[in-house]
């Protein structure tokens, strides 16, 4: 239990950082922005943020939300983003515990965000995070297959590199014969998904398919009743996908299983 605390304190720190590059990241790269230069700077005044006030959640409470130069209002989903990302990566440590299989997902978490963030902004999954995630991830779930100093696990990194395959072609399938329904965009995301999904197991990988679109599409019937939303109303699936795919990696193998058995 120890070990676990530990290893989930650590994680959460870490994610606290890495939060703080995320905040960067949904807002420049949909601009085709550098996430590396320039510095950041307050988009009131132009005045490149101190280092003292660039400390993850802690600066934005010192400041009250207010930059020290020009007084302007910073957003509070910057914070939020940090602390978010602290809790996801400590919750992620916290369930998997010290393995081989943590960084990959602690990546995946982080890309999650982003991605999810940014679909929610511009209705869009950039190339720039989606496709340089594959060899990345892969090259992660190697690594945890290969399990240095455990036992070696190839079949699961076949069943990944597989289910990513069958997970992007089922997408592609769906843009294919109803194209107004999802962009390319959600296609890439959806391979993605499945290396991870695939990984974790085959019932994992339908419960994730299935999430999400019983997720979104509660999502927008929800809004249609509200009168939020129309036929003709684009929404966002990328977020839905990646819900979905985290709720299938929780609780995919037993929803899979008590499935199954109720078919006898």
């Amino acid at each position: 239990m120890r070990v676990e605390l530990v290893t989930a304190v650590l994680c959460g720190v870490l994610g606290l950082l890495i939060g703080s590059f995320l905040n960067v990241v949904v807002w420049r790269v949909p601009r085709r922005e550098s996430v590396v230069a320039p510095p950041s700077a307050c988009p009131h005044c132009g005045h490149r943020v101190r280092a003292r006030d660039n400390v993850p959640v802690l600066s934005w409470l010192v400041l009250r939300g207010r930059c020290r130069d020009c007084g302007g209002p910073i957003a509070v989903r910057y914070p939020l983003v940090e602390g978010g990302t602290a809790v996801a990566f400590a919750a992620v440590a916290w369930v998997t515990g010290p393995s081989w299989t943590l960084p990959a997902l602690l990546y995946l978490a982080a890309a999650s965000i982003a991605l999810g963030l940014i679909d929610l902004d511009v209705h869009r999954l950039p190339d720039a995070i989606v496709l340089p995630s594959y060899p990345v991830s892969l090259a992660l779930l190697a690594l945890a297959a290969a399990d240095p100093g455990g036992e070696p696990s190839w079949g699961a990194f076949g069943r990944a590199v597989l289910g990513g395959a069958l997970l992007l072609l089922a997408y592609l399938a769906l843009v294919l014969v109803y194209p107004a329904g999802m962009g390319l965009g959600d296609v890439k995301l959806a391979g993605l998904l499945g290396v991870y999904l695939g990984w974790f197991g085959w019932s994992t990988l339908v419960v994730g398919w299935f999430a999400a679109f019983l997720l979104g599409g509660l999502f927008a019937v929800a809004l249609v009743v509200r009168g939020a939303a129309g036929r003709r109303t684009q929404i966002p699936f990328g977020p839905w996908m990646l819900l979905g795919a985290w709720l299938a990696l929780l609780v995919g193998e037993p929803v899979g299983a008590w499935y199954l058995g109720l078919l006898g």
